[in-house]
């Protein structure tokens, strides 16, 4: 059962989930208007100033607009798959209270195009994740976690109350990992837990080839109806995190938008970030 904190966000979400209501492009998430002190939270997590270097990316990104939307609470255990260089990590470490408990989620290494000192690597990242977390933050370690997808303790399945997928899913489609990966977090949710996608979102008309991850662009409903095929059932979208100045049709894929501009594109300096699409799931009876 949904907690009380939530209970109108809930009712939102899946109303978002209308193609009538999907188009509001701006239009605050239920769950923002609905808990005052969970928006006063999390505007408070944005602004530590661990988070010094990465509030630039704010504008484009907009972490308290996502978490809220995810309906993620400050008392949860959140997983979050492929951390990297820990942008959304020290937001949701910031965020996160006593309660509450981060994971990190790494790629099972085997799975993926790694060599062997690139497995390593992943199986280090994972090992670390909770110190260097704890440290950024200045939160206890044991607040926080790490593991690889391979290696799932049984104590760990089934405890999750919500596992984030940010600006990763084009890679596991492209290594040919994504079943098995979604499978494992599958596996790591709670019976209500649920499971948020951010993810750069090609036309919906794009041919295969340039939406098939190679280009770093998805198209939503792909992800929908794979997800489907998954075990998991859509309960919300949003446009939180689109961005109609992004033609999504670049060459090179998404890595000529800023903020990596591979090919230094000058017209595309001041377009902003990717256009995303922002999807919640819970598991399918």
């Amino acid at each position: 059962m949904m907690k009380p904190l939530f209970a109108a966000t809930a009712t939102m979400a899946v109303m978002a989930a209308s193609p009538a209501l999907a188009d509001n492009h701006g239009e605050k998430p239920a769950s923002m208007m609905a808990d005052h002190r969970v928006h006063h939270a999390l505007m408070a997590a944005a602004n530590a100033d661990n988070r010094a270097e990465d509030k630039a990316r704010d504008k484009h990104r907009h972490p308290v607009e996502t978490l809220m939307f995810f309906e993620v609470e400050p008392d949860m255990k959140v997983g979050e798959y492929a951390p990297g260089g820990g942008w959304y990590s020290r937001m949701l470490g910031n965020y996160l209270g006593e309660e509450g408990r981060l994971v990190g989620l790494y790629f099972d290494p085997a799975a993926g195009p790694f060599n062997e000192q690139a497995q390593k690597g992943i199986r280090d990242s994972a090992a670390g994740f909770a110190a260097k977390t704890a440290g950024q933050v200045g939160k206890p370690v044991a607040n926080f976690g790490g593991l690889t997808l391979d290696a799932i303790p049984d104590a760990e399945k089934g405890t999750y109350d919500r596992i984030l997928l940010v600006r990763m899913l084009h890679n596991m489609w492209r290594w040919n990992t994504a079943d098995s990966e979604i499978a494992a977090m599958r596996e790591l949710l709670a019976d209500d837990g649920l499971l948020g996608i951010v993810q750069h979102r090609a036309k919906a008309d794009a041919p295969w080839s340039y939406a098939n991850g190679t280009k770093g662009y998805l198209r939503q409903q792909d992800v929908i109806d794979w997800m489907r095929t998954q075990g998991f059932e859509l309960v919300g979208l949003s446009e939180i995190n689109a961005n109609p100045m992004d033609t999504a049709d670049h060459p090179e894929g998404v890595w000529e938008m800023p903020p990596v501009q591979r090919t230094g594109r000058v017209d595309l300096v001041d377009k902003g970030e990717s256009d995303r699409m922002t999807l919640l799931f819970r598991k399918a009876d």
